[in-house]
């Protein structure tokens, strides 16, 4: 299940990553940079803990997701209509999974 899970926050911080393109907000630095950022931060912590046993690297995406979250007031991109809802949601649900991820067992018990 983790490893599903950390898919899951590949291909959402995979969106994050390519959303200045798709949604036309890489004229705004801010905007762009932070889902740049963000995006690329979550897809390379959640490749590595398909490979590590522990869960700081989901601890840190959640983290990364809380900043996301809070970036659109942070950096002044609210008013980047596309953008920021863009953030609120893909980081809400980065959190949720990230945080599912943490607290999932990394092995399953075989008979």
């Amino acid at each position: 299940m983790k490893n599903t899970l950390e898919w899951v926050n590949v291909v959402l911080g995979g969106w994050l990553f390519i959303s200045p393109w798709v949604f036309g907000f890489t004229g705004h630095a801010g905007a762009a940079w932070t889902a740049w950022i963000i995006g690329a931060v979550v897809v390379i912590l959640a490749l590595w803990a398909m490979t590590d046993q522990g869960t700081w690297e989901d601890w840190i995406n959640a983290l990364a997701a809380a900043v996301g979250f809070f970036s659109p007031w942070f950096v002044g991109y609210t008013t980047l209509t596309a953008a920021a809802w863009n953030m609120w949601v893909i980081a809400l649900a980065i959190f949720v999974v990230a945080l599912w991820a943490a607290y999932s067992p990394t092995k399953t018990a075989t008979a």
